[in-house]
């Protein structure tokens, strides 16, 4: 029977992970760049000056019991997005994709931005009240109320929710309980109980507790990462130019010197470097948009800067920095995974976790293990608050407030279970489960494109921009 789904899964994700879902990624991306006139670009003062002054402002906010400050949405947004993958992922996609990989992740970051500006402003616009006076929103409530297509706002929300547990818990799990065990042997059982008390404290505080949790978190863990990941970029700053060269030539099928591109196509690292873009800062899923709406920002703009900062920040600056540590580090052998070509990215990701662990090894020795299983846990766990509040918007969408507690205990049930499974079904079936949340998503927002479009005039008129 799992051979059966896994099968049939594997195709289904090939057909929907294609050329057509890729491409509708970067083309909407595009279409709004375009229409915006290069605003990520023109104006990157502007969101970054956003971003800085929601760090300043961070507890704004947060004397209303009913909502958050934008600097809380935005972390446990960002909770949700810096996971594994700018740690394990970045690897993989090195190791089936070639450094190649890597320019066009920025590329999909760079459209990507203006895609997380689309959704989150469009959120803004449709979110809604409920009995109690806190903010709901996402790309159900756009998807219901802006396009009238009920049928696709349950679809997203259904998907949303399976993907909670996969790729947003059970599999996060899973890489805490692998790196702490393998390091230092702690039993994934026990990893697995101390996850599931420590979630279900955060779960039990609602979204007040979690976005407190998050807003702690999310600098201080990639403060730590980032620490590390410049102190081996330091030691091996002489190898800088020639990665950056490696990159640049691969992702044009030229050959770099030493043989950087040799074994990988132009194809597969567009294809492996767009989709691990995608995966890894999540533009066009939707999915950040449901936390986004539920702060008390009063701007949808300004609220959708913030989603800009998100996915530069993810994979402009975090992912990019994991891909030169592996590069100069002097243990990523083109040659060696020239044969990988071809292998399904998430199966890529236990190779992907080993890798970076090597290149931190390369130059911290045997802490460099240590380093990297401490920031995975930091990083993954944090992607299961983020998800965590997703699952539970999702659901209550569908089902209403009363299956959200029921939701809340199989989601901290699945995260033990998580820590002593092998999980690489669930990853595949999160990956189409996000591919199914994208299409409906990009599709309202290329439908209510005017909105956003009217609401962005707007704000430029406004502040005379």
């Amino acid at each position: 029977m799992l051979d059966t789904i896994t099968r049939v899964n594997d195709a289904v994700r090939g057909v929907l992970w294609g050329p057509p879902l890729l491409t509708l990624l970067l083309g909407t991306g595009l279409y709004f760049t375009c229409r915006t006139g290069l605003f990520q670009l023109r104006h990157i003062r502007l969101w970054l000056g956003g971003a800085l002054r929601a760090c300043l402002l961070r507890r704004k906010g947060e004397g209303d019991s009913r909502s958050i400050s934008p600097f809380a949405a935005m972390c446990t947004a960002l909770a949700a997005t810096v996971g594994t993958g700018n740690i394990a992922g970045v690897a993989a996609a090195l190791v089936i994709g070639g450094p190649g990989a890597v320019f066009w992740m920025w590329v999909a970051a760079f459209f990507g931005m203006m895609t997380a500006f689309a959704e989150n402003t469009l959120g803004m616009l449709y979110r809604r009240r409920d009995a109690s006076g806190a903010w709901h929103g996402g790309p159900m409530y756009y998807l219901k109320d802006g396009l009238h297509a009920p049928g696709l706002a349950a679809v997203f929300a259904l998907c949303c929710a399976l993907a909670s547990f996969g790729i947003g818990n059970m599999s996060q799990c899973n890489s805490i309980a692998g790196g702490l065990a393998g390091v230092f042997g702690v039993p994934p059982l026990a990893t697995g109980l101390a996850t599931a008390v420590v979630l279900g404290t955060v779960l039990l505080g609602g979204l007040k507790r979690l976005s407190r949790v998050t807003s702690l978190l999310v600098p201080a863990m990639a403060l730590f990462y980032m620490g590390g990941a410049l102190v081996v970029l330091w030691c091996r700053r002489d190898q800088i130019p020639q990665a950056c060269g490696q990159i640049l030539s691969g992702a044009f099928g030229l050959r770099a010197a030493g043989g950087g591109a040799l074994g990988f196509g132009v194809m597969q690292a567009v294809r492996v470097g767009v989709s691990r873009g995608v995966f890894s800062n999540e533009a066009g899923l939707g999915s950040s948009v449901i936390v986004h709406t539920a702060s008390d920002a009063q701007e949808p703009c300004a609220q959708g800067m913030l989603a800009v900062f998100e996915v530069f920040f993810d994979t402009i600056v975090m992912c990019t920095v994991t891909a030169l540590v592996v590069l100069t580090a002097g243990v990523y052998d083109p040659e060696r995974y020239a044969l990988a070509a071809g292998t399904p990215l998430l199966d890529a990701l236990p190779t992907g976790a080993a890798l970076t662990a090597q290149s931190f090894a390369a130059v911290f020795g045997p802490v460099g293990g240590a380093f990297v299983a401490v920031s995975l846990t930091l990083f993954a766990f944090s992607t299961l608050l983020g998800w965590s509040y997703y699952g539970q918007r999702a659901v209550r969408s569908l089902l209403g407030a009363r299956a959200v507690p029921v939701y809340q205990v199989l989601f901290v049930a699945a995260a033990c279970a998580g820590c002593t499974m092998r999980l690489e079904l669930a990853w595949a079936l999160s990956d189409t489960f996000n591919a199914l949340m994208a299409l409906p998503n990009l599709a309202g927002v290329l439908a209510l494109r005017r909105d956003v479009l009217a609401e962005w005039r707007r704000y430029v008129r406004a502040n005379h921009i």
